[in-house]
């Protein structure tokens, strides 16, 4: 069958099962041979790799990455397209289409089943809405995984590699830095989709760290207090923590431990690397 990567094909299939774009699921198919080219290229993908695709769409990038992989598994929460994937992608023996929610899905299991718990690679085109919850869902439940490589809004893949002191750093940034090392291998503007999307695009991928770069006594806490330093950016890092409703530290307790770390009780969260979290984190922990 012709690739679906070129935008003659992709309208060819659409108009053949009369699909309408589901905006609630963030639909945008990637129409660029030279863009999946490059995802290919930054996931790594060999011959011994079982690879997770989240969001297949219509299979364009499905199709690549059955040429590259040894097997891939594809998400789609949509069932419209069911259908429409059983054609694009009757020439590929490798490939499995899951119709489920992506959230829903115990991706360990899958990984145990199909790549014998070793970590598995996950490719994405992600609908901008719902790219955290997923990116994060991942990170948090271990999923053994050794690459996500994803298409994101760009401004949201220049978050998630921002560092300290910057406009883009954020909760998002230090939240993904926990866990992987970001690379943005690519820009993508909306031309490269159909339907064209309102915003620029990123290709990003977060290689997952074998060893956490930062050791703290307590994740859940050092998100909390990471999260309330940046509710109210423009707040001092003590204001924050003191305004939040699910932490209990005084003013004095947190300049208290600012002072032991060498920081200036005025400090704001943005200025803190991830490593300086994790320190403010376990002295107020004690």
């Amino acid at each position: 069958m012709e690739k679906l990567s070129s935008p003659k094909k992709t309208i060819e299939i659409i108009q053949k099962y009369n699909f309408d774009f589901q905006k609630k699921f963030g639909q945008n198919f990637l129409i660029d041979s030279h863009v999946l080219e490059k995802i290919i290229d930054a996931a790594h993908i060999t011959r011994d790799d079982f690879v997770l695709e989240i969001g297949p769409g219509i299979g364009t990038m499905t199709q690549y990455l059955s040429e590259h992989a040894r097997e891939v598994m594809a998400v789609e929460i949509d069932h419209n397209l069911i259908p429409i994937l059983k054609e694009t992608l009757a020439g590929y023996d490798n490939v499995e289409v899951l119709n489920e929610d992506i959230l829903k899905v115990d991706i360990g299991k899958i990984a145990e089943k199909k790549n014998q718990g070793r970590p598995i690679k996950v490719v994405a085109n992600l609908p901008y809405y719902i790219t955290t919850p997923i990116i994060m869902g991942l990170f948090e439940k271990n999923v053994p995984m050794d690459s996500l490589t994803v298409m994101v809004q760009k401004e949201v893949a220049q978050r998630m590699q921002a560092g300290p002191g910057t406009k883009d750093y954020g909760a998002l940034s230090l939240a993904v830095q926990f866990y992987a090392e970001p690379y943005i291998v690519a820009n993508v503007p909306p031309n490269c989709f159909m339907p064209r999307p309102k915003v620029g695009s990123a290709v990003i991928r977060l290689t997952r760290y074998k060893d956490m770069p930062v050791k703290v006594k307590n994740e859940q806490l050092m998100f909390s207090i990471i999260r309330a330093s940046f509710n109210q950016r423009r707040k001092t890092l003590q204001n924050g923590i003191n305004n939040s409703s699910t932490l209990h530290f005084s003013k004095e307790q947190v300049v208290e431990a600012l002072d032991k770390m060498g920081l200036s009780p005025k400090i704001r969260g943005e200025a803190l690397s991830l490593e300086q979290f994790a320190r403010l984190s376990d002295l107020l922990e004690g």
